[in-house]
């Protein structure tokens, strides 16, 4: 069975990159050698790469830490995009302290 293959835009940038359904997000956003999440422990605990789908998109998640994504949040379409797996195109937020680093390049200790 071949994977489908989804558009995945990040807002308040102009990054948009291809993700195949049997890929995560952010290891095709890394393979790609694009930037726009940012990247942490890969595994789904640390909540480094933490973003929230906007829209209507359809996708699937793996495992997530609860620390990092509570059951509510995930109800608002809170993921981790080490664990996110797309079933159609996606726009995503990025969230959390480390957003202005990565998007602006700003020091995230001085945000």
């Amino acid at each position: 069975m071949v994977a489908e293959k989804f558009t995945i835009a990040i807002e308040d940038s102009d990054e948009a990159f291809t993700c195949s359904s049997d890929r995560n997000v952010l290891k095709a956003m890394e393979q790609l050698g694009r930037k726009g999440i940012p990247v942490g422990c890969r595994g789904g605990g640390c909540g480094v790469c933490r973003v929230q789908v906007v829209g209507d998109g359809r996708y699937r998640t793996g495992k997530m830490s609860r620390e990092q994504v509570p059951v509510d949040d995930e109800r608002q379409g809170i993921c981790l995009a080490c664990k996110l797996f797309p079933e159609a195109d996606l726009r995503l937020k990025v969230l959390g302290r480390w957003q202005k680093h990565f998007i602006t390049g700003m020091n995230p200790e001085a945000a």
